[in-house]
């Protein structure tokens, strides 16, 4: 079974200023209460540690465009049994403001049992997470 949580936030800022915030890895305390933190060097095939509300996951970049799009894939202790490919994408309106959207495609046997967690306590983070860099953005 697969399941996708997708969100969008229009931010007026530059893809280049949100790109700049969201890499800033040692400074997610600051700003962001969804993802408390990121370490490793952003590289694709490079594994970085992510800590997100109570659980330590360790996955593999998949795509790094700069100013654009980043995207990982995490599981949950083996792959197959809950698998997640995150992804930031960014946008240019063209009129001063980026389209943010934060998505996350599920797959494995464990998102069926999961599916109302997902919808709720995931897409809450996402939502919050995107206000937060949205007001990082705007404000800074």
């Amino acid at each position: 079974m697969a399941k996708q949580i997708k969100t969008s936030i229009i931010i007026e800022a530059s893809r280049e200023k949100i790109w700049g915030i969201l890499t800033d890895f040692e400074n997610y305390t600051e700003w962001n209460s969804f993802i408390k933190s990121i370490s490793g060097e952003l590289k694709v095939r490079n594994r970085i540690k992510i800590k997100v509300q109570g659980m330590t996951f360790k996955p593999i970049v998949l795509t790094l465009n700069q100013n654009t799009e980043l995207k990982w894939l995490g599981n949950l202790w083996f792959r197959g049994l809950f698998d997640g490919e995150h992804k930031f994408y960014l946008t240019d309106n063209g009129n001063g403001t980026t389209n943010f959207e934060q998505s996350e495609n599920f797959s494995g046997i464990l998102v069926k049992i999961l599916t109302k967690s997902l919808e709720k306590e995931t897409k809450n983070g996402f939502e919050k997470m995107n206000k937060e860099l949205k007001l990082r953005a705007e404000t800074n």
